[in-house]
């Protein structure tokens, strides 16, 4: 391996172009020389020509002196040291690699902090375990480094002197590295800012905007897939949203809520899937399908979901930040697409579901990340689009006599191994959103609604259903009644009545 030349020097790399000329090194440079196929790292590392070191949206950028030696060796451990620990890449490298040749590599420094990661990556991810003898002596270290990656307390494994602290198991296990983004969330304390300003508001208030703001999560869940639900059937999924938090995650749960979700099952087949999925279109003169997103097989479904709901109860009892948690359960779910039909109200549920289990919302108080979604409905699906397109390219598939799709090629490392960094600060945006105004504009809006209907009881003894109906029509006409209501629905009103309800209204609501 000492002849083998790793690094290559690059402008363009996969048609990402670099910042400047420089050598592809680490991970991206592994990839390339081994053709592994499997999608390139959200960020690549590149040695400058020049003396300097620096970071952009897609590269790491290194000065000459990082450069690693010409052996799959010292790439790994340029990789591990400074790109953290990727999943994925190393289930592919090794299936790449005899046994021999990991034993070889992991030889070069036995006792080594690096090798010992090596030999336990390939015995966690293979289950299968190398003709080495166990450490009896050494320092314990983490594998995951807290520096750049985020992780959980893990448990020791003595053989290789390694704490695992994999936030998952082997059947499901995203990662998420730590960037500037996240951490300014994390230590902006969103939950306890939002219990602060909850802790303001009087409680019948609190009480009237949950009500609104679960039917508005509800209608935005469906929105979000194309429909326009009934108010029945947007209340009947809303119930279910209320009750997110109070049953544990299963298999079974999740099938009952599918029933909830799937009004009309007449047309579609429940349950986990036993033939292939896929998001997209079909042609419109041949009917092939165009995918835009394949599901995982429907033979790995099952082991995939097991191992989802495992990782969550995994992670449940940990420090982790719950929206991390909400991230890797939520759009690990939506990205296997269990389900024939549902699962994207389902996604959406495990963030409710997740956040209120894990304390980071009221029980009761629901939280209406759904609207927080819709309003950013172009960020959420490049966010969706960033895992779905690039595995386009590394699933093999035919179509079936119905127009489906039959995958011919091992997916499931795909959805079990992948980094949900992107995915994350999507979801802590749509928290800090949820927080800072969609709760507060509903309260707002109840507050001023109140003081409406306050001056309009005083003054024209009205009954609810008409005040309702009033400021309905009000907002509709930006503060003024439209000639129709004062002809038909208002007519008992004079133009000095109408004049100073109006500017009541203009007062309280657009002041």
């Amino acid at each position: 391996m000492k002849n083998k030349r790793f690094s290559q020097i690059i402008t363009t790399f996969h048609g990402r172009a670099a910042p400047e000329k420089g050598f592809l090194v680490g991970y991206g440079a592994l990839i390339a020389f081994y053709n592994l196929a499997i999608p390139l790292p959200n960020q690549l590392a590149l040695i400058s020509e020049k003396n300097r070191q620096y970071i952009t949206d897609y590269w790491r950028i290194f000065t000459p002196r990082h450069k690693p030696d010409e052996s799959l060796y010292k790439q790994l451990i340029f990789a591990i040291r400074y790109e953290g620990i990727n999943l994925l890449f190393f289930k592919k490298l090794f299936e790449c690699l005899s046994k021999n040749e990991v034993v070889e590599l992991i030889q070069l420094k036995p006792l080594g902090q690096y090798s010992r990661k090596i030999w336990f990556l390939y015995e966690w991810l293979s289950n299968k375990e190398l003709n080495i003898p166990n450490l009896k002596t050494g320092n314990f270290t983490p594998l995951i480094d807290e520096k750049i990656q985020y992780a959980i307390a893990g448990e020791k494994s003595s053989r290789h002197r390694i704490v695992n602290n994999l936030p998952g198991t082997i059947n499901f296990c995203p990662l998420i590295y730590k960037t500037k983004k996240i951490e300014q969330y994390i230590a902006n304390n969103l939950s306890e800012r939002k219990n602060t300003f909850l802790k303001s508001i009087r409680k019948d208030v609190l009480q009237r905007a949950s009500a609104f703001l679960l039917l508005k999560d509800s209608k935005a869940s469906f929105t979000i897939e194309g429909e326009n639900p009934t108010n029945n059937r947007a209340v009947r999924w809303g119930k279910a949203i209320g009750q997110a938090g109070i049953k544990p995650l299963s298999l079974e749960e999740l099938e009952r809520l599918q029933q909830i979700v799937i009004e009309n099952s007449r047309f579609t087949k429940m349950g986990y899937r036993t033939e292939g999925g896929f998001v997209g279109e079909h042609d419109r003169e041949t009917g092939e399908p165009l995918p835009e997103h394949i599901s995982a097989k429907w033979q790995d479904v099952i082991t995939l979901m097991n191992g989802l709901v495992e990782s969550y109860h995994k992670m449940q009892s940990t420090s982790l930040n719950p929206v991390l948690v909400a991230t890797k359960i939520a759009f690990g779910f939506v990205f296997i697409h269990p389900f024939e039909d549902g699962n994207g109200r389902l996604h959406r549920y495990l963030i409710h579901h997740i956040l209120a289990e894990m304390k980071f919302t009221q029980q009761g108080i629901i939280f209406p990340v759904s609207a927080s979604i819709l309003n950013h409905i172009n960020n959420y699906r490049k966010i969706l689009e960033s895992y779905f397109h690039p595995l386009l390219d590394f699933i093999q598939w035919k179509p079936t006599l119905k127009n489906g799709i039959e995958v011919l090629n091992n997916t499931a490392d795909y959805y079990k191994y992948f980094d949900a960094t992107y995915q994350a600060e999507f979801l802590f945006q749509c928290v800090d959103d949820t927080i800072e105004n969609i709760i507060p504009n509903e309260i707002s809006y109840l507050q001023k609604y109140d003081e409406m209907k306050h001056f309009l009881d005083n003054q024209f003894e009205m009954p609810n259903k008409i005040v309702a109906l009033l400021i309905r029509f009000l907002e509709q006409h930006n503060g003024t009644l439209s000639n129709r209501a004062r002809s038909k629905e208002f007519s008992q009103l004079n133009e000095k009545e109408v004049k100073l309800i109006e500017s009541s209204f203009q007062e309280i609501f657009m002041k």
